[in-house]
């Protein structure tokens, strides 16, 4: 396996994504995940119903993007970075794919620079969505498209159980058992990204959408979105 795939998916990545629940933290407060049974739900439905059905099949879509001299196809990955940003339903959810893009833009530029395509990233990728900066970063580590996609897949729900035990909360050893009941998820999630064609990515989660909007005005938070 090439180790780039546990460095991009690794907790210590430096893009703030413990500072994010996604969504989580408003579903803990009004009681829908209040258990590891209710939290793999709602986990698995994130996994399966959002991110295999939009934000992964574009991830995979813009790895495709670049090729590997590095030199990325103007027009195809601008529209994947637009239409990844369009898909934000609320102000959290944008600011929470910006920022952390941003973040990881910084970091291919820190970490395994490449000076013509970190230019052309800054001059025609501003702001830079999180799946295309995603894309950017596995594609400069040499990786696979579908070790691009799981590694998007594990971060996303490694985040997930963090969330949880912080804010539910939930002991070390339960996370990890959660964690481990949602392999197979996350393999059918990458699955499910590599064979949906752009005329069928839906990004609509219209629950997620309202719980997000709820986050925005409640009362007591630990995570930005």
């Amino acid at each position: 396996m090439n180790l780039a795939f546990l460095q991009l998916c690794s907790p210590a990545l430096p893009i703030g994504g413990f500072s994010y629940s996604s969504g989580l933290e408003s579903a803990l407060d009004s009681g829908q995940v209040h258990d590891q049974d209710s939290a793999q739900l709602w986990i698995r439905d994130a996994l399966m119903l959002g991110l295999a059905r939009f934000e992964a099949p574009l991830l995979a879509r813009a790895c495709g993007c670049v090729d590997d001299t590095g030199l990325c196809l103007h027009d195809p990955l601008c529209a994947m970075n637009e239409r990844a940003i369009a898909s934000r339903e609320t102000a959290e959810m944008r600011a929470e794919s910006l920022q952390m893009g941003h973040s990881l833009g910084r970091w291919l530029q820190a970490v395994s620079p490449d000076p013509v395509q970190d230019e052309w990233i800054a001059q025609h990728l501003q702001p830079l969505s999180l799946p295309v900066a995603w894309a950017l970063a596995a594609r400069r580590l040499a990786l696979p498209v579908e070790e691009a996609v799981l590694s998007w897949l594990w971060s996303f729900a490694e985040n997930q159980v963090a969330v949880l035990m912080k804010a539910m909360p939930m002991g070390q050893m339960a996370a990890q058992r959660l964690l481990r009941s949602l392999w197979p998820d996350l393999l059918r999630a990458r699955d499910l990204a590599l064979q949906t064609e752009p005329s069928s990515w839906s990004s609509a989660l219209p629950l997620l959408a309202v719980a997000s909007s709820r986050h925005e005005t409640q009362y007591s938070r630990l995570f930005r979105s």
